[in-house]
């Protein structure tokens, strides 16, 4: 049996994920529209609806310029949506300035990207610990619970590596435990196997499973069949629309998180 994500219990309180089945993502007719020039505009986004549950697993698909790129930043925070409602865990970030969206990525958001975006001069412990270090928390509070993350993503005797010393799987190991260091409510993985070959991107993907069956939410963009396919719902995204949705029920459930 796997063990399960939320670790060390010594480690200081942080906020807590919804219960499996709650709403923590709900969009209401969002649009983006990026201005080119004094009069062209492009709407990247008209009018989508979404709603996601805690303990989902949820793959966005869709061709170069159907929006789901633009989706995926506006449910990350990076940005925000021209007209529309985001409620993201209940708080409202639609329109909120650029210190307060800074401020909610970093409790609620786990990022995982295609190119790891891994700090070259820290070790292993020291990118996981990034994340705390931007909230201005106290490393040394945490060091039980990083040193518990490194050791679930199977890199417990890489702890004082540096990135270059590292292969490519390992690399995403350490941006998967580092957005898991702040408990958050949901993890955003763009294209996570981009850069590996078939069988590391495997067992990457594994992984990703795992956290899922403890109770993580997770929300994966990605232009691969088989990598959408681990996914239990799969949204295809086409001209700024929601083009269609389906029910993976060949993908595992999730298991009810120990928090829940």
């Amino acid at each position: 049996m796997s063990p399960p994500v939320a670790v060390a219990p010594a480690t200081p309180a942080l906020d807590r994920p919804a219960a499996t089945g709650q709403p923590i993502i709900v969009l209401q007719a969002i649009h983006k529209i990026y201005a080119l020039g004094e009069e062209a505009q492009v709407h990247a986004l008209r009018g989508v609806d979404l709603t996601i549950t805690a303990g989902s697993y949820l793959a966005i698909m869709g061709p170069s310029g159907s929006g789901k790129s633009t989706l995926l930043n506006l449910l990350g925070c990076l940005d925000r949506p021209t007209a529309g409602r985001y409620y993201l865990g209940g708080e409202d970030v639609s329109q909120m300035s650029d210190d307060a969206l800074s401020e909610v990525r970093g409790r609620k958001i786990g990022f995982i990207f295609q190119s790891y975006n891994l700090i070259p001069q820290l070790s292993v412990l020291e990118n996981i610990q990034v994340p705390l270090l931007y909230q201005g928390l106290d490393l040394r509070a945490y060091e039980v619970r990083c040193i518990e993350l490194a050791r679930l993503v199977g890199l417990g005797d890489r702890l004082h590596h540096r990135p270059n010393q590292l292969s490519g799987g390992q690399q995403q190991r350490v941006a998967i435990a580092r957005s898991l260091v702040n408990d958050p409510l949901m993890i955003l993985a763009d294209e996570p196997t981009g850069n590996l070959d078939s069988r590391t991107g495997a067992e990457v993907l594994d992984l990703i499973d795992r956290l899922n069956r403890d109770g993580k939410t997770i929300i994966l963009v990605t232009h691969d069949d088989r990598v959408a396919a681990r996914a239990h719902r799969i949204i295809h995204m086409r001209d700024g629309l929601i083009d269609r949705e389906v029910i993976n029920r060949a993908a595992p459930a999730a298991a009810s998180p120990a928090h829940a």
